[in-house]
């Protein structure tokens, strides 16, 4: 075994080879990567040209496939491969294109470069001036490599290589990457903004004549798309890149100002139950300057302008609803540093309107509920009614305030309820600090009584631990969601009284959230926690 193929294997390096309609190149690229290493995975693009049959000619090498019929695109060719490789337990990825342009024989340089880096990106830069480079590629090129300098404050002299090694576990916005040309470009510059360590390696690269050159680059397209990707980077970069490397590179040097740190980790002289840390500071930020822009510059605009330009329909109304499900869905989805799971394994269609309850941790409770059905109204208290940010909102899309109880409003729900909406309430009446089910309230069930309404009950866990109630900055972690098994209202398992429901129900919460701590609350799912303590730890021993 050669120098180069042990480091490979002592550090956990494997090669993926993205490729779409490369029959011509694929079977040599192969075969001279496999004089360095075994572990191969070819991701087969929606291939249709005669790529599959070159490589079954292969059979004496060893390498793996993810093969799909339908052509995705290189960012989703790329994130399916770095699946695979975590799967199988490597660290690292070598990725190379499979055209023939990059040399598989550099692959030491990238090697050696890790060693001397452990944990960074490598990226293998090409000689722009190379014999045969299309000028349209060269023009491109230094495009990327201008507006990634102000998205990170990083100059590389080649942003848009396909010959790279990454550090699998850091890789950072893998959600956020869109499935194209322009992945690479983004996994850089979110690469950069999580403090990864970025390093240039100077690589050879072949460009064949034009008449013998297979490019999938179209000019106008993709260039139209990076250019609104820079758009969109930059906005990113100043409410959330340059706040979250700044943070990185002052931790980097493990000292923070005696009064900064204190405000970090301690409340009021005692300890903070999870200390400020410069991620969540960043994710916070972003997370506020999104809500900010969407709703001023977009929901409240559009929403005035919807209401007041044609007469508000039942038809409308619904379509305004389904807005605000496709808002919550993506809203809920991509939460920075936060995975969303949704159990909806009784197969609720949410079409029978119901009274909808919920255990209540959390603000993005509500857009938990909310991205399940459109056909979905709010119980509110005076604040959220009259709120200066979102008041028009929750007035168009007739959420209704109940401060004064429910009982006073059952005919105004009854008729929500007849329009096919059912009405989400939180049997506790306020968010729980510690995630526990606290005492319910009758409300709801008195509510379902007098509509002859089911109960639909859905079980949130981990919204608290993301952003608990006596918190203001959003912490990494897990939330699900479960939608639970209608309860009828003449259910022959729980009781008619009134009050003795009441109670059942809530046991029967305290049960289910029980059983879903025991099986959710693992050492992964604490390790985020885990992180946060270790730098209140670093930075104290550094100070």
């Amino acid at each position: 075994m050669s120098d180069v193929q042990q480091m490979m294997e002592k550090r956990k390096v494997c090669v993926v080879v993205p490729t779409y309609n490369n029959g011509k190149t694929i079977a040599a690229v192969v075969r001279r990567i496999a004089a360095f290493t075994e572990h191969i995975i070819i991701v087969i693009d929606g291939c249709t040209d005669d790529t599959r049959e070159q490589l079954k000619q292969l059979s004496d090498l060893s390498f793996e496939t993810v093969d799909y019929t339908e052509n995705r695109g290189k960012g989703h060719a790329l994130l399916a491969g770095f699946q695979r490789a975590k799967e199988e337990g490597f660290d690292y990825a070598i990725t190379i294109d499979s055209d023939g342009q990059h040399y598989p024989e550099d692959i030491p340089l990238l090697v050696e470069a890790l060693e001397s880096h452990p944990g960074a990106l490598i990226v293998g830069a090409r000689n722009l001036q190379e014999q045969n480079m299309p000028g349209g590629n060269t023009f491109a090129n230094r495009f990327s490599n201008f507006w990634f300098t102000i998205q990170t404050g990083i100059r590389l002299p080649d942003t848009q290589t396909g010959f790279r090694l990454y550090p699998l576990k850091r890789l950072s916005g893998t959600r956020f990457v869109t499935s194209r040309y322009e992945a690479e470009l983004e996994l850089l510059v979110f690469a950069a903004w999580a403090g990864v360590e970025l390093v240039s390696v100077p690589v050879r690269v072949f460009y064949p004549s034009q008449e013998e050159r297979v490019t999938h680059f179209r000019p106008v397209a993709d260039f139209a798309r990076i250019s609104v990707l820079n758009t969109v980077l930059c906005f990113l970069a100043v409410v959330y890149g340059w706040p979250r490397r700044f943070w990185h590179l002052l931790v980097r040097c493990h000292f923070l100002p005696p009064p900064v740190y204190r405000w970090m980790t301690q409340k009021n002289g005692q300890p903070r139950e999870v200390p400020i840390t410069p991620g969540r500071i960043a994710r916070s930020l972003f997370s506020l300057s999104f809500f900010l822009v969407m709703m001023y510059c977009f929901l409240l605009p559009y929403t005035w302008l919807y209401f007041h330009l044609r007469k508000p329909t039942e038809e409308r109304k619904m379509k305004y609803h389904h807005l605000l499900q496709r808002i919550s869905r993506f809203v809920i989805h991509h939460v920075p540093g936060v995975q969303f799971r949704l159990d909806n394994s009784v197969g609720e269609d949410f079409e029978q309107p119901a009274v909808l309850i919920s255990n209540h941790q959390s603000h993005l409770d509500l857009m938990c509920l909310m991205m399940l059905t459109p056909r979905i109204i709010f119980l509110t208290n005076d604040w959220v009614w009259n709120n200066p940010f979102y008041g028009m909102v929750i007035h168009q899309a007739e959420y209704y305030p109940v401060s004064d109880g429910i009982e006073q409003h059952v005919e105004r729900l009854r008729s929500l309820y007849e329009r096919g909406y059912s009405i989400a309430v939180f049997p506790e009446g306020t968010r729980s600090e510690d995630c526990s089910i606290l005492r319910f309230h009758k409300g709801a069930f008195y509510l379902a009584e007098q509509l002859g309404a089911d109960i639909l009950p859905v079980f949130l866990h981990g919204v608290g631990h993301v952003l608990p109630k006596r918190d203001f900055m959003l912490r990494e972690g897990t939330i699900d969601v479960v939608v639970g098994k209608r309860i009828p209202l003449d259910d022959p398992h729980y009781s008619q009284d009134l009050l003795t429901r009441t109670k059942e129900v809530r046991h029967l919460y305290q049960a289910y959230y029980k059983s879903m701590c025991e099986r959710l609350e693992t050492p992964a799912y604490w390790a985020p926690y885990q992180k946060y303590y270790q730098f209140a730890n670093r930075e104290e021993h550094s100070l």
